[in-house]
């Protein structure tokens, strides 16, 4: 229930003065000059000789020219032609009155469900202390992410700190992982990353007296785990490697290293014995 003054909602007009021609049923509606167009007869208040006239009946509109049932006569009088406005100019609603169902659905209004997982620029809407804000996909997930691994076997030197050539990407969310020439990751968004790689050495018949796995950060050792093995040697061993990592978003780039002594062989299959993977850290 609605107390107090009723709102004015529409376009109110009235007409100019129109002057009754002897036998002529036609007249041409306007507004300081200019002429104007009804949204349809029942959006019109219509006064003849002091009577208001019936919408449809009495008279009919059609662009500017206001139609009347039959020819009017000279004495008659057109009192007054008001033009109550567009349909669509509801003014300002009251609040809690708007709903779905009364918004296009090109809008936002939850009525459209995404059906797969958001580009990275897509965005969503979150209050920051109070005032709604839009904000990117990307700056709430846990992208730029690649893992990637080592499809057959890859022969080393013993003793020498060599580059793993992980070719086959399990998943790479912003091509930044280069899996085939350089074998390494260069993320174009800045952050910290949790950088994780594994890597399975094989010394076949000999003996793998140790193994070492490193993540290089722009060509230099950024953090490196091994094993000794000599006092107990072994055949098959897989290092992981584990570690936060700060990259600029420009140039800063991640490659996986191992070292073999007394082995050459550095397993690869698709059953993921060496695998090199990073994912940038949200909030961090």
């Amino acid at each position: 229930m609605y107390i107090g003054k009723e709102p004015i909602v529409g376009n109110f007009q009235k007409c100019d003065a129109i002057t009754v021609v002897n036998g002529q049923a036609a007249y041409t509606l306007q507004v300081s000059s200019t002429n104007v167009v009804p949204e349809s007869a029942n959006h019109m208040l219509v006064s003849l000789n002091g009577i208001l006239q019936a919408p449809v009946t009495s008279f009919t509109v059609s662009g500017s020219t206001l139609t009347f049932a039959s020819n009017l006569a000279t004495g008659d009088v057109i009192d007054f032609v008001i033009l109550l406005g567009n349909v669509l100019d509801l003014g300002t609603p009251s609040d809690g009155t708007v709903t779905n169902a009364k918004l296009a659905q090109d809008i936002i209004s939850g009525e459209t469900a995404l059906t797969s997982e958001p580009a990275s620029t897509d965005e969503l809407l979150l209050s920051d202390a109070g005032t709604l804000k839009r904000i990117d996909y990307s700056l709430i997930t846990n992208t730029p992410a690649f893992q990637a691994y080592l499809s057959a076997d890859q022969t080393v030197t013993s003793g020498t700190e060599t580059k793993i050539q992980l070719n086959t990407e399990d998943f790479d969310t912003d091509s930044a992982y280069d899996n085939s020439t350089n074998y390494r990751f260069t993320p174009q968004t800045a952050g910290k990353y949790f950088v994780y790689a594994t890597v399975r050495g094989n010394a076949g018949s000999s003996a793998l007296d140790l193994e070492m796995t490193a993540i290089y950060k722009n060509g230099s050792s950024f953090i490196e785990n091994q094993i000794d093995f000599r006092a107990n040697d072994a055949l098959l061993a897989g290092i992981t490697v584990t570690a936060f990592i700060d990259m600029n978003g420009s140039s800063d780039y991640l490659e996986c290293y191992a070292r073999c002594l007394g082995g050459t062989t550095i397993k690869g299959s698709s059953t993921r014995p060496s695998v090199f993977g990073a994912f940038k850290i949200t909030g961090a």
